[in-house]
């Protein structure tokens, strides 16, 4: 709060009731000067004495205070190297005040893994929030003439009234095109992200500072070898895997079937002697982007545990609205829909860690686009352009507005760095689809269910080794991920890794196939502010020829129903798009509060 002003108590406790489905077990809140903080825990390193807020050498009177969602996972190693501070507690987030106290704002460092973490300096007055730099951890932030307030979903800076209900247009044009928005921007006005690796400090309720760690370093010299990129692949992903199993609580392995879930497999099968679990998720009847009997195989190929779960389109209209809403900062990936329902299990397990294999397809060239954009170097075929979802549709006005501007900027700061025309795709994806669409996406669909989603391919050692490589060892004739391949086969040949990949994404075109479906969505008042309804009745009729354009529009009608219009989630989809075209288009009455 600015002028010394203590944070509103109500607005903490509304802050701490809208982040409960994210740290189940405990919370904690601490308020001095000017400054609230306040923890909602997943239990996860020292279940019974790591309760937050955490404290510097000072303790809880004067010291530092620390919040923090995530995990150090080289905090055994920091804790260590000092053996004379005064440490409470076994937990992983500790060391973080500690550095602080060393190192000041360089203490983002030393930190290898995912976080998105609070610090109050009574000393100094000020207020230090980072997050990790890769953006694995949300952070949001909303300044206004009178405070500064974060949290870790926008949604609950709007339930506690720190933030206003109402939509950024331009942001939802963006999503529509995109499947997710660029930058800061989310389709909350006023809500801002805070960058992967970005610092801020705040004194006086004021942004006084920012820093940001820069995650994509250029390597000093590429790897020039085959053999020996193969053997250093194998020796930084033991590792990364070997850290993100430490955990005192169980955890599982998401298993597609795919390469990147099952190069982990085979990883953890070497780095631990525990017996492993994994979950798959498969469809009801036969789809072909069911992989889920193969990834029974793999498991069964290296002794591990698989539970092989179904979904129906049944289940997809019953839960679809609720998979929605916990995506409030909205991307319209549809593989959103498996990934929540394998959260589900895995809570349903009492299991409360999942490893998962985002982050592999960015780095290593798994995506069409980056060997489209690779065989232009060699055929003069034209750089590869973004295009959006609807951009071969007709559509009658303007229903998008300028939605390239964010990611326009973003290629135009790659293409100035001069590198390959790959290598520049894989990076832009780095800077935004990544932490933007699929670690939102990982991060809500899991901790909706109070499940922390680790992503071993996103670590500090890993990446520095991906960026080491030349085109040629990501990109064959016909394949992207071409050194992950060729150590899959010679590791885990049952996985069979030069199968044409298939994506992790469910039947969503032939669930949306109902007659009642296109009349629903065309009179959403969302939909409707921005789209012809026979236009929107056109697309959804056409759900199993183009499954992403008719998602892209539900899903906002969905997003908008409950973030917008205010209809409960709980709900099968048809109740929640008949309740929202009933209810006057409109946002309910926001409250003012502060909390920092």
């Amino acid at each position: 709060m600015r002028g010394g002003k203590a944070p509103p108590q109500h607005a903490l406790d509304e802050l701490c009731a809208a982040m409960a489905h994210r740290g189940p077990d405990a919370n904690g809140q601490y308020v001095k000067d000017a400054v609230g903080l306040l923890s909602t825990r997943l239990a996860i390193m020292d279940v019974a004495g790591g309760d937050q807020p955490l404290y510097g050498a000072l303790g809880a009177a004067e010291g530092t205070a620390l919040v923090a969602n995530g995990e150090i996972y080289n905090a055994p190693e920091i804790v260590a190297a000092r053996p004379n501070i005064p440490y409470r507690t076994h937990s992983d987030c500790e060391p973080i005040a500690h550095l602080y106290e060393e190192k000041g704002l360089d203490f983002v460092d030393d930190l290898r893994g995912m976080y998105g973490a609070a610090i109050y300096d009574p000393g100094k007055k000020r207020l230090i929030v980072s997050r990790d730099e890769f953006g694995i951890k949300p952070l949001y932030y909303v300044e206004t003439g009178d405070y500064f307030a974060f949290a870790s979903e926008p949604q609950a800076l709007v339930q506690a009234g720190l933030a206003e209900r109402t939509l950024d247009a331009e942001a939802a044009g963006e999503l529509l095109q995109l499947k997710y928005t660029t930058g800061r921007r989310c389709l909350f006005a006023g809500v801002e992200r805070f960058l992967p690796g970005e610092t801020i400090v705040v004194e006086d309720g004021r942004i006084v500072e920012r820093r940001r760690i820069d995650a994509v370093k250029a390597p000093t010299k590429m790897a020039s070898s085959w053999s020996r990129a193969l053997t250093e692949f194998e020796r930084v992903l033991v590792d990364s895997v070997r850290v993100h199993l430490r955990s005192d609580v169980p955890y599982t392995l998401y298993l597609s079937g795919g390469i990147d879930s099952s190069i982990l497999l085979a990883l953890m099968k070497r780095a631990t002697d525990a017996e492993i679990s994994a979950l798959t998720i498969g469809y009801e009847g036969d789809h072909p982007s069911d992989e889920s009997w193969h990834a029974l195989n793999v498991a069964k190929a290296v002794g591990a545990e698989c539970t092989r779960i179904e979904m129906s389109q049944r289940d997809f209209w019953r839960h679809a609205p609720r998979i929605v809403a916990a995506l409030d900062d909205l991307t319209s990936d549809m593989a959103a829909i498996p990934t929540a329902f394998l959260a589900k299990e895995t809570q349903r397990q009492g299991i409360k860690v999942a490893l998962s294999g985002e982050g592999a397809d960015e780095l290593f060239g798994g995506y069409g686009r980056y060997r489209k954009a690779w065989l232009s170097s060699f055929f003069k075929r034209g750089d590869y352009m973004k295009r959006g979802v609807f951009d071969e549709t007709e559509l009658q006005g303007d229903p998008f507005g300028a939605w390239r501007g964010g990611i326009d900027a973003a290629h135009r700061e790659e293409a100035a760095k001069r590198r390959s025309p790959a290598f520049a795709r894989q990076m832009v994806d780095f800077a935004e689809w990544l932490p933007n669409d699929i670690l939102v996406k990982l991060d809500r669909c899991l901790m909706a269910f109070g499940v922390e989603g680790r992503t071993p391919f996103l670590d500090r050692e890993v990446v520095k080794f991906a960026l080491t490589l030349p085109d040629r060892f990501k990109f064959g004739p016909t394949r992207g991920k071409w050194l992950l391949r060729h150590w899959l086969k010679r590791a885990l040949p049952e996985a069979q890794p030069f199968l044409k990949k298939k994506g992790f994404k469910p039947p969503t075109g032939h669930w949306m196939a109902d007659a009642k479906l296109p009349d629903l969505v065309a009179a959403q008042p969302g939909i409707a502010a921005r789209f012809e309804a026979g236009d929107v009745r056109g697309i959804m009729s056409k759900s199993q020829e183009n499954a992403q354009r008719a998602w892209s529009l539900l899903s906002y009608a969905l997003w908008h129903s409950v973030h917008m219009t205010g209809v409960d989630a709980n709900q099968p989809i048809d109740e929640v798009l008949s309740q929202s075209a009933r209810m006057r288009d409109g946002a309910p009455t926001t409250r003012l509060a502060a909390t920092a």
